[in-house]
């Protein structure tokens, strides 16, 4: 398996992640879902001059993007950014677009169960037929009930991919199963082949290996499916303003290049901007943990 990370987890130059992750031993990254910052005759070449491919990326559903919105307009505009990301992914040499259906932190549903079904399905379709004429993957991604109404375990990701098409996937994600899954290892198991990608971070979304997740158990599991492509690390360090705060000076109060939508997604997960050092330390500690046991 390879070992990718995401960077939408601290505002920087995406060069200064780029290398730093090569230099820690990544081999991929999974690329933040903002397709209009990520010019691929760019970001293509700075991939090569650090020997990083770009696995994917993962939706930002932020604002008003919601595949699953009773208002057409909006609706198109958020099936749009997906293609948008899905074409970006092509250009970038990926394999995979991690899809979350609908807004984070939205919690409350503008319809019934069978309204909300019959659209995602809807959505979901359209974005497949162009993923599948660019050769990428989807993995409709289930994220806990505190962040989402819709789709919080594997067998409703499952059941939507199945409804979807037969090349449509699931990504888990390990924090989110932790909360959500009776049994995080039978529920990848569930999954099976349907698997196209997998997110990591410890229970209490530090780097894995810093909370309580077996990472043994999940790892052979996924060996016992089949499922050889890629683990992308997806920390998100939780915010401390106490004294009991482990690790002090860890925030960034003067973040550069952190724009407005991107503080309040990091804020929304219970965390904010960090420092260099803190980060790197994360980055580093996800691969310790994890490469030995691939």
């Amino acid at each position: 398996m390879n070992i990718a990370i995401h960077n939408w987890m601290r505002a920087e130059p995406l060069e200064s992640t780029i290398k730093r992750i090569s230099s820690l031993g990544y081999d991929q990254i999974e690329i933040q879902g903002t397709p209009e910052l990520y010019d691929p005759a760019v970001v293509k070449p700075l991939l090569d001059k650090y020997n990083i491919k770009c696995w994917g990326s993962v939706t930002l559903m932020l604002e008003d993007r919601n595949l699953l919105a009773k208002d057409k307009a909006q609706r198109e505009m958020s099936i749009q950014y997906v293609i948008d990301i899905v074409k970006m992914v092509k250009a970038l040499g990926g394999s995979v677009i991690s899809l979350v259906p609908s807004t984070v932190g939205k919690i409350i549903p503008e319809g019934t169960p069978d309204e909300d079904w019959e659209i995602a399905v809807e959505s979901v379709k359209k974005i497949y037929e162009v993923s599948e004429q660019e050769g990428i993957l989807i993995g409709i991604e289930p994220i806990n009930r505190f962040e989402t109404y819709f789709i919080n375990r594997g067998d409703q990701a499952l059941a939507l991919a199945e409804a979807v098409g037969p090349n449509c996937g699931v990504c888990l994600d390990a924090f989110h199963m932790n909360i959500e899954e009776d049994n995080s290892a039978d529920a990848i198991r569930r999954v099976g082949s349907r698997l196209v990608n997998f997110h990591v971070a410890d229970n209490n979304r530090m780097a894995p290996g810093m909370g309580t997740i077996n990472w043994s158990e999940i790892i052979s599991t996924l060996q016992e499916i089949g499922y050889d492509k890629t683990l992308s690390m997806e920390f998100c360090p939780p915010l401390d303003r106490t004294p009991a705060n482990p690790y002090p000076n860890s925030v960034e109060e003067n973040p550069e290049g952190l724009s407005p939508e991107q503080k309040k997604f990091l804020e929304d997960h219970g965390s904010s901007a960090v420092k260099e050092e803190f980060y790197t330390m994360l980055t580093k500690k996800s691969l310790e943990t994890i490469k030995p046991l691939v």
